[in-house]
């Protein structure tokens, strides 16, 4: 059995409803599981962009993005694992603030993890940090640690959010640009003609 790799996936579509219904079905149908999702409009004008981040083997993924790409409101499907892509998530935590207080090296820790302060009041601080994954999670752990009651029974973090990937590929244009441009091509030809 080939291992499981991270593969983000990544869909263009015009905004359709019921589109995102259609494309979480194929992943369900074969037992797949959605780590992160985001969806947004794309550099292409009226072209929006899922990027779906699931662990799964190459050849679930060919199949499944083929599966996607068949689909009527769908212009073209792509996958790609990690070393192909500049990608980041957005963390948001809201710490106690008489906790958050109670840490000496608070500037230290706002270096390490190049924290924002979006929000402070009394009563709670919110902070913002983007990374990867390992990043976000390792300042989650470390704000549990230093927010922790002597005791240890009860830590200082009070809501945490972490959004789905947004990714780019390395390349110099999205793929899908590439993909337009020479269908476009092949019709100035055919009209030529």
């Amino acid at each position: 059995m080939e291992q499981k790799t991270l593969y983000t996936v990544t869909v263009f579509s015009e905004n359709t409803v019921g589109l995102l219904n259609q494309i979480t079905i194929i992943f369900t149908r074969r037992g797949i599981n959605i780590e992160t999702l985001s969806v947004s409009p794309s550099a292409i004008e009226n072209i929006h962009k899922f990027t779906i981040t699931v662990f799964s083997d190459k050849n679930t993924m060919l199949k499944v993005v083929k599966q996607i790409d068949k689909r009527v409101d769908i212009i073209k499907a792509y996958f790609n694992t990690d070393e192909d892509l500049v990608y980041q998530e957005i963390a948001l935590y809201k710490i106690s603030t008489p906790k958050l207080l109670t840490i000496t090296s608070i500037e230290n820790l706002v270096r390490k993890y190049n924290l924002r302060i979006l929000d402070m009041t009394e009563v709670w601080v919110v902070l913002e940090k983007t990374g990867h994954y390992e990043e976000t999670q390792a300042l989650f752990e470390e704000l549990k640690t230093l927010t922790a009651d002597p005791d240890g029974s009860k830590n200082g973090v009070l809501q945490f959010i972490r959004s789905g990937r947004i990714a780019i590929t390395k390349g110099k244009a999205e793929r899908l640009s590439d993909m337009l441009a020479a269908m476009e091509e092949k019709l100035a030809v055919k009209t030529e003609s």
